[in-house]
């Protein structure tokens, strides 16, 4: 029987391939469908599947939260993130968008840091100047992205790091399927809001195939992450969130036969050494900590004639 930690790395690598599956689908999608509308079917997709789950398995007990108006400011977080990820998918490749979006974990580190007053090592610092010059080498100018597109993988990765800080204090007292459920569906009002003006019926049989297997591949990958993290300590699975680079650049080479260039190839590579680089000395300073950490002393048992 698999271990603990060995389900949670399988799960975290099922989880990369979903989300790969979902950015790949959504710029496909976006030659033929409004994004508004492709965002809409993400988020109504997530809160109709995660509320059938959470209420055939969990009870109505699972919908009440301790902290409405943080439920509602990290949904407001990851919509944000959504459409800005979204709009970064219209400009810039798959596996270069991926990579950026890898530059998240850092972040957490350096919001972390700022915010939480965490202990920053040197050498984490090191890698995370690193991988912001990786970002920079792909964004480059004469890069062949856009200089108004940059902007948006790099407010993407902002917002999403500000909701995973968010996410780690809420997750003190909030269920994980709790937060996973008031986030899909302050998504999908915002979303319906938006999406107003831009509807349409006027789309194939295919255009539906893709929208449901943008809604199914982005539920699944999340649902696919709580079962990790579920099972496994977030520091000994994020060495294997830089997955996400690989199945991005796979699926990119397959079905939009894009192989980033050298200078790209480069940027993404340092994200990637970087990142797995920083989780690996973090993943081992906890280690350390915990060690120093004083025993417990158990009383003898004592023995009575």
């Amino acid at each position: 029987m698999m271990s603990a930690k060995a389900q949670s790395i399988g799960f975290t690598l099922l989880a990369m391939g979903c989300i790969a599956v979902l950015d790949t689908t959504n710029k496909v999608t976006f030659a033929t469908v409004p994004l508004l509308m492709v965002l809409w079917f993400r988020y109504i997709f997530q809160a109709l599947a995660t509320t059938g789950f959470v209420l055939s398995s969990e009870g109505v007990d699972r919908l009440t939260t301790q902290q409405p108006l943080l439920q509602l400011l990290r949904g407001l977080l990851l919509f944000g993130c959504s459409y800005l990820g979204f709009k970064s998918l219209e400009h810039i490749a798959v596996a270069e968008f991926t990579a950026i979006a890898m530059l998240t974990p850092l972040l957490v580190t350096v919001l972390a840091r700022v915010v939480m007053k965490e202990h920053v090592s040197g050498l984490r610092w090191l890698f995370i100047v690193g991988a912001l010059l990786g970002a920079l080498v792909i964004v480059r100018p004469g890069g062949g992205i856009p200089a108004h597109a940059t902007l948006y993988p790099l407010s993407m990765v902002l917002t999403y790091a500000s909701f995973q800080i968010l996410t780690s204090h809420m997750a003190k007292t909030e269920h994980p399927l709790t937060m996973h459920l008031y986030t899909g569906w302050v998504g999908t009002v915002f979303a319906s809001i938006l999406v107003v003006g831009w509807w349409t019926t006027d789309l194939a049989a295919l255009d539906w195939a893709k929208l449901c297997l943008v809604g199914l591949s982005g539920t699944l990958g999340h649902y696919l992450l709580i079962l990790a993290y579920a099972r496994a300590p977030a520091s000994s699975i994020t060495p294997y969130l830089y997955s996400a680079i690989a199945f991005a650049t796979l699926l990119g080479w397959v079905v939009f036969d894009h192989v980033p260039d050298a200078w790209a190839s480069a940027g993404i590579g340092l994200i990637a050494i970087c990142g797995v680089a920083s989780a690996y000395v973090a993943q081992h300073a906890s280690k350390q900590t915990q060690d120093l950490k004083p025993q417990p002393q158990h009383k003898k048992e004592e023995h009575h004639a």
